[in-house]
């Protein structure tokens, strides 16, 4: 096994404190916060909005994670060239369903929702198509979350050499 250099090792370290970051603020969002609003409040459209306005700046947290990412992975020396692409690959993956759901998902629920006007949404005839969106994004996120475990776990083996 070849020294590490210091610089490396702080690479190394930097990866993975922000592959937890992101890791982190995806799961506390999506399986605690988001069940406990709606355990919590009366208005279910009202936990909808806080957890939709969450889920826009999570979008933020995954685009900025994912670029900083990128620039800690690609140059870096000490990771093999197989181990930067795996990782490469789940972090674009990761980002991939950050912006279906932002940019895609995100826009097309809200839009049903303001056609839905004053209506409940679920009594409005775009329920079956919101609840739709709403099991995609539902699944988009499961898919980032579980790959942030993934990418958790990968970015400890440099450190292992560190």
């Amino acid at each position: 096994m070849q020294p590490v250099s210091r610089r490396s090792a702080y690479l190394a370290h930097a990866r993975l404190l922000v592959a937890v970051f992101w890791a982190g603020s995806l799961w506390t969002i999506g399986y605690l916060v988001a069940p406990a609003l709606f355990a919590t409040l009366h208005d279910s459209a009202l936990a909808g909005t806080i957890v939709g306005s969450l889920l826009r700046r999570e979008a933020w947290v995954s685009i900025v994670c994912a670029a900083l990412l990128f620039m800690l992975i690609g140059p870096a020396r000490a990771l093999a060239a197989e181990q930067k692409r795996r990782l490469l690959i789940i972090v674009a993956v990761m980002l991939a369903c950050a912006l279906a759901i932002y940019l895609g998902v995100q826009p097309a629920m809200a839009a049903l929702k303001e056609a839905a006007g004053a209506m409940s949404m679920r009594q409005s005839p775009q329920w079956t198509q919101f609840a739709i969106l709403h099991g995609v994004s539902q699944l988009l996120y499961v898919v980032e979350s579980v790959l942030a475990a993934v990418l958790v776990i990968r970015m400890r083996g440099p450190l292992q050499a560190a």
